[in-house]
């Protein structure tokens, strides 16, 4: 019984002094949140205006110095031009005339690969440059120059840059093909050469050159068709039927076409179909 009592007391001193402390603890955040919810309340900051320090962020800029187009604006002009220009070689140039008629020529002659088609592509590349090389000097002088100066934009320099083309296509574009496209379009009949839209004088000019280049190689063809019947005439009259005609008309054909020296009558006949030059 002893032993008991002061146990019971040891605890009920010790229960005394949590809650004693817990009373405390319970004062202290009264008087902490009594003080917080007193305080005077903060004035928020007020934005601050974004400074015109040069050079600061990241800003793409179209025109550089002096309203002249920015280097960068023009590398991407000039790849975007380089990744279209295959398309533009083809349908606005006299490229594809020139290929076609010496196509022909070379399977008038029985060669189907030779000259092969690099040879090919490249004279008619630079024979495309020759005819057409005022047409570009008239661009460069008054579009592409004066963007490059920064005295008109860039939609000015694509309007007036294809005055001259449209020129020099219409010049080689038969009307009856004009007429057709124009039809396609479901498009009133134009007033006049301006008012022409590329979408139907492209594909126009693109079907006068092809009809022009199958009637040079026409003409180019019946010579060397004339000299294959005769060979093969003659073959039958021996009884040599198995022989291939082209074995043996082959040696004339190319020897006739030296003797009436036959590229340049072609580059002649091309050359002259637009004028001589440009």
């Amino acid at each position: 019984m002893n032993s008991t009592a002061p146990t019971l007391k040891h605890r009920l001193a010790h229960l005394a002094a949590l809650v004693a402390a817990g009373l405390v603890l319970a004062g202290v955040l009264v008087a902490v949140t009594a003080t917080v919810g007193h305080a005077d309340p903060l004035d928020p900051t007020p934005p601050v205006a974004p400074t015109d320090a040069p050079g600061e962020g990241v800003t793409v800029e179209i025109n550089g110095v002096n309203g002249t187009p920015s280097a960068s604006i023009v590398t991407l002009i000039g790849i975007t031009l380089l990744s279209v220009a295959p398309a533009l070689l083809l349908m606005m140039s006299s490229f594809t005339k020139i290929f076609v008629v010496l196509a022909m020529s070379r399977n008038a002659l029985s060669l189907p690969s030779i000259p092969p088609n690099q040879v090919l592509a490249g004279l008619a590349l630079f024979l495309s440059l020759f005819i057409m090389w005022p047409v570009l000097v008239d661009i460069n002088t008054i579009a592409v120059q004066p963007y490059l100066e920064g005295t008109i934009t860039f939609g000015q320099a694509v309007d007036v840059g294809q005055g001259p083309l449209r020129d020099w296509m219409l010049a080689y574009t038969r009307q009856e093909d004009l007429a057709l496209m124009t039809r396609a379009a479901d498009q009133a009949n134009p007033t006049d050469a301006a008012s022409v839209p590329l979408y139907t004088l492209i594909p126009a000019f693109m079907i006068s050159e092809l009809r022009a280049a199958f009637i040079i190689g026409f003409v180019i063809f019946v010579p060397f068709l004339i000299i294959d019947l005769v060979v093969a005439a003659a073959l039958m009259s021996m009884g040599m039927m198995m022989l291939p005609p082209v074995m043996i008309s082959l040696p004339f054909k190319i020897l006739l076409f030296i003797l009436v020296d036959g590229w340049g009558l072609i580059i002649r006949s091309l050359l002259e179909s637009y004028g001589g030059v440009g």
